[in-house]
């Protein structure tokens, strides 16, 4: 029995006269008489009796209709679920990120998501970059995003914006009367920033000694937002990421860094995985909360 067969069989039962399912079904009533007769035809035994203008079914009928309403009910279901991939409506979607992305990007990206396929479940993983890569090869996730571009041939990064510096002072601080700070201004300064063989590191390193600077910092730290900490305790100007809501931190005070370096956001995949439908769409979303973030940092400046 054809699963077309299947649908007209189980509407006759439940109707019971070819009028009413013919209706249900949406077609005429000799079409579903010539699906119930090619049926039997090829069943090789009468489904129904007409009895006083109604179909009456046969023992034989009764004894697969508890099966075929089975059958249906499994058909359709799988009738659902390639609809919901098709349409991406299905599934899990996890990411990784570096904590600025994971903490300005990710919630955007996250919300236009939801909005539109509230029945995915998303997860989210914040790690640094050389976890997010492990994870993307073993596929605990199938996408990443971190503020790094410089990555192993089998990771594909694809640049969706860069951002620059920020300087973060203790609330009083005698550099804070300033609008922006240079890399002169923070020579003679405690300085908070990141540890060496990192990527911001290397930027920073790179623009100093283009500026005739050496930046020396007394406090190492591995991801921006350990700066907030040490900053309000009065240990030193922090200078990371701008990516971060900083203003948002109470008793400092949040000075962009002029003529400063830039560093890449990435959006990582791994060349050996496909992603799946809701995937690719959660990529859309990551691109354009990027471009959101990232414009609204620039309409602030």
């Amino acid at each position: 029995m054809r699963a077309r067969q299947l649908e007209v069989f189980i509407t006759v039962m439940r109707a019971g006269t070819v009028t009413a399912a013919a209706r249900m079904l949406n077609i005429s009533q000799p079409a579903l008489s010539q699906i119930v007769i090619h049926t039997e035809d090829e069943l090789g035994f009468t489904l129904f009796e007409r009895v006083k203008g109604r179909l009456r079914p046969t023992p034989e009928a009764l004894e697969i209709f508890a099966d075929a309403e089975r059958l249906s009910a499994g058909l359709e279901g799988l009738r659902r679920k390639t609809t919901d991939l098709r349409l991406g409506r299905t599934g899990l979607v996890r990411v990784a990120a570096s904590p600025p992305p994971a903490m300005a990007i990710l919630p955007r990206a996250f919300t236009g998501f939801r909005a539109q396929y509230p029945e995915i479940l998303l997860r989210s993983h914040m790690a640094p970059i050389a976890a997010i890569i492990d994870m993307l090869r073993a596929g605990d996730v199938s996408l990443g995003v971190a503020m790094d571009d410089r990555l192993p041939p089998d990771i594909e990064a694809e640049v969706i914006g860069s951002v620059g510096f920020a300087c973060l002072l203790p609330t009083g601080h005698a550099l804070a009367g300033k609008t922006e700070l240079t890399l002169a201004d923070l020579a003679s300064e405690d300085l908070i920033s990141y540890r060496g063989n990192t990527r911001p590191a290397d930027e920073l390193a790179h623009a100093g000694r283009a500026q005739g600077v050496a930046l020396l910092p007394s406090l190492e730290i591995d991801v921006s937002i350990s700066a907030v900490g040490f900053v309000q305790a009065g240990l030193g100007i922090a200078l990371v990421d701008a990516l971060l809501p900083w203003h948002q931190f109470a008793g400092i005070a949040v000075r962009p860094l002029a003529a400063g370096p830039e560093f890449p956001i990435a959006l990582l995949t791994s060349r050996a995985r496909a992603l799946s439908r809701a995937d690719e769409m959660m990529r859309d979303q990551i691109r354009a909360a990027c471009s959101l973030v990232l414009g609204g940092d620039k309409a602030r400046a």
